[in-house]
C-alpha cells in the first residue's frame, strides 16, 4: 500500500480511469463488430445505419480525450471504405 497522500491518491485515479477506458475500447470494439457482421451479411441498410452511428460516436470520443484525432479518422475512413465497398457490390 502507498505511503504517501499523493500516491493514494494517484492509485484512485489510476483505477478510475482504467474503468473509464475499459468502457469506451469495449464500445469502440462492439460498434466495429456490429458493422462487419452487417457488411458480411451484405445488409447495405443496416452497415450504413451502424456507421452513422461509430462516425458520431468516435468523433465525440475525440472530443473527449478517448480516442486522438487521427486515430478517429484512421478507424473511420477504413470502415467507411469497407461500407462503399459493400455499396458498390450491391450496385
Amino acid at each position: 500500500m502507498a505511503n504517501h497522500k499523493s500516491a493514494q491518491k494517484r492509485i484512485r485515479q489510476t483505477k478510475t480511469r482504467t474503468e473509464r477506458n475499459r468502457y469506451y475500447k469495449t464500445r469502440i470494439k462492439n460498434m466495429t463488430r456490429d458493422l462487419s457482421e452487417a457488411i458480411t451479411a451484405k445488409d447495405l441498410n443496416k452497415a450504413q445505419e451502424v456507421f452513422k452511428q461509430i462516425n458520431k460516436n468516435f468523433h465525440s470520443y475525440v472530443s473527449k480525450g478517448i480516442l486522438t484525432k487521427n486515430t478517429a479518422a484512421r478507424k473511420i475512413s477504413r470502415l467507411n471504405a469497407s461500407v462503399k465497398k459493400l455499396a458498390l457490390a450491391n450496385a
